[in-house]
């Protein structure tokens, strides 16, 4: 095994959110990742997941990336961005020439780096018009430079099983369980192991609901989810403000509550 540790540094797509463990904390892809590699490369295998839930590019930036590179990692991940391209002066070409810097930065110090294109989550959501093309010129260049930096893409959004909306929680905006096992699978398959095959099972697509229906969903999902997160850019807050990192050392993982039909991987 080439990785001795993994670090994962972004905001709520990185810390897991909404995969949940039996004690109501989260889970998700990285810790996924972390546990196969960790059962390739034996106990001394050190993981630290640094995310947080609503952290824009430049907190992510300035608070997470310099933590990242003082552990020295064999592997990083790298995934913040998302929570900009909401903003309403969301500008993505200063972002751009930052996330170029970070990912040379990043590589300069040795290690092996994931990024990833955004899945598509625009169909359920509104404001597509004005948040899509901000998505799309993000990936094309989350791609470019992958490519001019030698770092490893993991490109979710050609992936359009991610359409299917059993990948994506009740808020619509984070990925549920299944998706987060489907964004594991990918990331290993990027790094040339095998994934458990059961994560990439995709669910069954809901029956389509009646249109009166759907409204009134639609309803319940603006007063449940939309109006907070309005609430909370009128007021200057985010929904990370009194959340730390979930693994802010780099230490050795075992996974609590491991996954029924989890396999090594030799």
């Amino acid at each position: 095994m080439r990785w001795r540790n993994f670090v994962a540094v972004g905001d709520s797509f990185t810390e897991g959110l909404d995969d949940t463990y039996p004690d109501g904390s989260f889970r998700g892809w990285a810790d996924l990742v972390a546990a196969t590699l960790a059962t390739a490369a034996g106990p001394d295998f050190g993981y630290a997941n640094l995310a947080i839930r609503g952290r824009l590019f430049g907190s992510v930036v300035a608070e997470q990336v310099p933590a990242a590179l003082d552990m020295r990692p064999d592997l990083i991940s790298f995934a913040a961005g998302g929570n900009d391209v909401l903003r309403r002066n969301f500008d993505p070409y200063p972002l751009i020439e930052r996330f170029d810097r970070v990912v040379a930065e990043l590589r300069a110090g040795g290690a092996d780096v994931l990024l990833f294109r955004f899945a598509d989550v625009m169909a359920r959501l509104p404001g597509q018009r004005l948040v899509a093309p901000r998505v799309a010129i993000l990936n094309q260049a989350v791609g470019e430079t992958a490519a001019r930096h030698g770092a490893m893409l993991v490109d979710l959004f050609a992936d359009e099983v991610f359409l299917n909306p059993m990948l994506w929680s009740s808020d619509r905006l984070h990925l549920s369980a299944a998706g987060h096992r489907r964004v594991a699978a990918r990331v290993l398959a990027t790094l040339d192991l095998p994934p458990d095959e059961q994560w990439l099972v995709v669910p069954p697509r809901p029956a389509p609901t009646p249109w009166l229906a759907a409204r009134g969903a639609d309803l319940r999902w603006a007063g449940q989810h939309l109006a907070p997160w309005i609430k909370r850019r009128i007021t200057g807050r985010s929904s990370g403000d009194t959340v730390t990192a979930k693994r802010p050392l780099l230490e050795p993982f075992t996974d609590p509550h491991p996954l029924r039909g989890d396999r090594p991987v030799h």
